[in-house]
């Protein structure tokens, strides 16, 4: 059955930016990862018959732990070891935002969303 999972507002402190200050202090992320796959989890009720989104939760915390300067690229690589790592997902969304971003105004977040 084909099944999509998602894991919503995971938060992380972490050193993305382009400026010296954000890779010394760091700031707030959030991360949201949905993916589609065919899992017979649905019958079974067996963890082997589906993709762990622990698994994923910690592919994801092992990239926002690598500083970047631009949430493109963090989103990419995410992306990226995601794929690799469980190639029988379908279809794979990432999204990361950068809570109170460093603009010359008022902004809540700044997001960026790459899907596959």
């Amino acid at each position: 059955m084909r099944v999509t999972i998602t894991l919503e507002t995971m938060k992380f402190h972490a050193f993305h930016g382009v400026t010296d200050e954000e890779h010394i202090i760091g700031g707030s992320f959030l991360a949201d990862i949905s993916y589609i796959t065919d899992t017979k989890a649905t019958e079974t009720d067996n963890i082997t018959d589906t993709i762990s989104y622990a698994d994923i939760y910690d592919l994801v915390k092992d990239e926002m732990m690598k500083p970047s300067q631009l949430i493109e690229h963090v989103a990419g690589r995410i992306m990226k070891v995601i794929k690799h790592r469980f190639p029988q997902i379908q279809e794979l969304t990432v999204k990361i935002s950068k809570l109170n971003p460093p603009v010359n105004g008022e902004a809540e977040k700044a997001t960026v969303t790459i899907k596959d």
